[in-house]
């Protein structure tokens, strides 16, 4: 897509009158209407601007998911799994999959080749859990004399589905066509910050399910406990997010027993083996550092090389983060796009203060920085203390703590005593050594000699204060499942 096209797919999106409500099926207007303003991280300036609801509007969701529930679970699970093949094949038409790539970015800053990566992922969510629940059987136990015992799946129920900004439509994806295979039916709020790109996915999903399946809002964020988990016709929430807000989630969600995925905060290390390959194991940092601008929550956080060989190391990563270009996330030649918000450049800025405060080194990167917009250079802290906030709290950007090691035992000690499980990383020549160190890792998903180890077709989920739950492969599928015994006597 050139810059060009990029422009006037970019003014039509944000030109359009839209509303950020679309229930039963269709776009609707709310009680007490507010503007849900979207700001281009690349320039500063507003790109969209949409007119939000609230609890009136967050209720009424869940009455037309409940409406539609009996309808949607009785479907025939090849009849479900045909509509989400449909999704997946509207997602990837070219025409709507250009356009979307485009509003991902600008609502984002995640660069527009990564995007167009995301709108294939989100398509082969639909896809995966399509195949994952056809061929599906209940179960005859024949055990008790007398007595024959079967045993179905079912829909857990409606489901309130809560994503975030960074990847604001493959995160959706991933709930919702599990939610949806399963016969569930949803309430869906994306976030406030790139509420088009999740409007854009429900209008898709729209067409191919019956009214009421799915039902998108974009409402302030503390009707949610009122309007749905404090609702008992809502089964079950999965959110991902922040852990503090996950931890606020799950103990509501605890009063009324309701099912809850919760994918939170990561802190994830990136671990060199000795027999590593320098420029191999920069390339690999590169991505898991950097990929998103390194706003994802299974971004590389810290990264341990061994000491015999640390410079070597350190300077390879230290080169290729120094040709990183900034610029406009839809600009071919930008390597690094903007923040999505406001405050974060100030934010990455503090992570590398505070660090050379206490003494570490601190690589500033420079270079040509835009005038405008949300822009943070990368920021490499050398050898911090492991209690360093550098070290034991999510940066969400592009900035990276680098330890040394004398023994691979230290780094599995040190990474056990973090609050957070959900990802990590470990590059070596060896890859049968590689991935059995992988396995002793205290984390839910580990890429080994690869920075993205994450597909729809295996189950992710964190560990320790990174969350419950689980996300794609069969077990994601089975969170929207509940099972149900009758025993026959006769």
């Amino acid at each position: 897509m050139t810059l060009s096209t990029r422009a006037s797919t970019s003014t039509r999106a944000s030109t359009q009158a839209r509303g950020a409500l679309r229930i039963a099926g269709r776009e609707t207007g709310p009680e007490e209407p507010w503007q849900v303003v979207v700001a281009d991280p690349a320039t500063g300036t507003e790109f969209a601007r949409l007119t939000g609801g609230g609890l009136a509007e967050a209720r009424r969701a869940v009455d037309a998911a409940s409406s539609a529930l009996a309808g949607w679970e009785d479907t025939p699970a090849a009849d479900r799994a045909a509509a989400l093949r449909r999704i997946a094949d509207d997602l990837l038409d070219p025409a709507v999959a250009d356009d979307l790539a485009v509003v991902i970015s600008r609502e984002t800053g995640k660069r527009l080749a990564e995007a167009e990566a995301e709108v294939r992922m989100s398509a082969g969510f639909f896809r995966w859990f399509a195949d994952a629940v056809t061929g599906r059987s209940d179960r005859l136990w024949n055990v008790v004399p007398g007595i024959s015992h079967h045993v179905r799946r079912r829909a857990l129920g409606v489901v309130a589905v809560v994503t975030p900004w960074n990847f604001p439509v493959s995160i959706p994806a991933r709930k919702l066509a599990a939610a949806l295979a399963a016969g569930c039916t949803a309430v869906f709020k994306p976030s406030q910050v790139a509420p088009l790109s999740g409007l854009i996915l429900a209008e898709i999903v729209d067409r191919h399910v019956p009214a009421g399946a799915l039902n998108t809002v974009v409402v302030p964020a503390k009707v949610i406990g009122e309007a749905w988990i404090g609702d008992p016709r809502v089964r079950g929430i999965t959110f991902t997010g922040s852990t503090e807000v996950g931890a606020r989630i799950a103990a509501q969600a605890a009063g009324g027993m309701k099912r809850t995925v919760l994918e939170l905060g990561g802190n994830a290390p990136f671990v060199v083996l000795p027999d590593a390959d320098p420029a191999s194991a920069a390339a690999q940092l590169m991505v898991a550092k950097y990929r998103n601008n390194g706003q994802s929550c299974i971004a590389a956080n810290h990264a341990w090389l061994p000491r015999e060989r640390f410079d070597d190391y350190l300077d390879a990563f230290l080169d290729a983060t120094g040709a990183l270009v900034l610029g406009d996330p839809c600009d071919p030649a930008t390597t690094l796009g903007p923040l999505a918000l406001p405050d974060d450049p100030a934010r990455i800025a503090e992570v590398a203060d505070r660090a050379e405060a206490s003494g570490a080194r601190v690589h500033r990167f420079g270079g040509a920085v835009p005038e405008r917009g949300f822009f943070a250079p990368p920021v490499v802290v050398v050898r911090p203390g492991l209690d360093a906030p550098a070290v034991r709290c999510e940066s969400f950007g592009p900035a990276l703590a680098v330890l040394a090691y004398d023994d691979p035992e230290e780094v599995l000690r040190a990474t056990r005593g973090l609050d957070h499980g959900l990802a990590g990383y470990v590059c070596g020549a060896d890859t049968h050594r590689a991935a059995a160190f992988a396995r002793r890792l205290d984390v839910g998903i580990v890429g080994v000699n690869t920075g993205t180890p994450n597909t729809p077709h295996v189950p992710f989920a964190g560990l320790k204060q990174s969350g419950v739950g689980t996300e794609g492969g069969h077990a994601g599928l089975e969170e929207f499942l509940s099972h149900q015994t009758v025993a026959v006597a006769g």
